[in-house]
């Protein structure tokens, strides 16, 4: 039996254009935990330098073969959490984000933070997949 996900949102919640508020998942046999993923390059330095678009882009490329690589799709993905060095971003994110996920995203968190793992990245994306 495959997972059944059901996006929700509480009547009494905004329920925002771009992303889902509450994810209901049944039926699953297999969960998959994704670590945050950035944009790496063949030597694992932070790739596309000061661009922030080819940099998102590229960590949602990663996620994407990340649960592929577990049996699943984007569409499998329930919950992401999004960290962004400078928050500005916020709306050019959306829109590459929209790319992937097309209209309403997954349930998610956006946080702004000073800085990640390593110098240079923009933006790191953990995420839930059911499958």
């Amino acid at each position: 039996m495959a997972a059944n996900i059901e996006r929700l949102a509480a009547k009494s919640v905004f329920d925002p254009p771009a992303y889902t508020q509450t994810i209901k998942v049944s039926g699953a046999e297999t969960i998959l935990f994704i670590s945050g993923q950035v944009d790496y390059t063949d030597k694992g330095q932070p790739g596309h330098p000061g661009d922030f678009a080819a940099q998102a882009r590229a960590t949602y490329s990663a996620l994407k073969a990340q649960v592929e690589a577990g049996g699943g799709t984007l569409a499998n993905i329930v919950k992401l959490t999004t960290f962004l060095v400078d928050i500005r971003h916020r709306t050019e994110l959306a829109s590459i984000r929209e790319e992937f996920f097309g209209k309403k995203a997954p349930a998610s968190t956006l946080v702004g933070v000073t800085a990640l793992a390593m110098p240079g990245w923009l933006i790191e994306i953990e995420a839930i997949a059911v499958i």
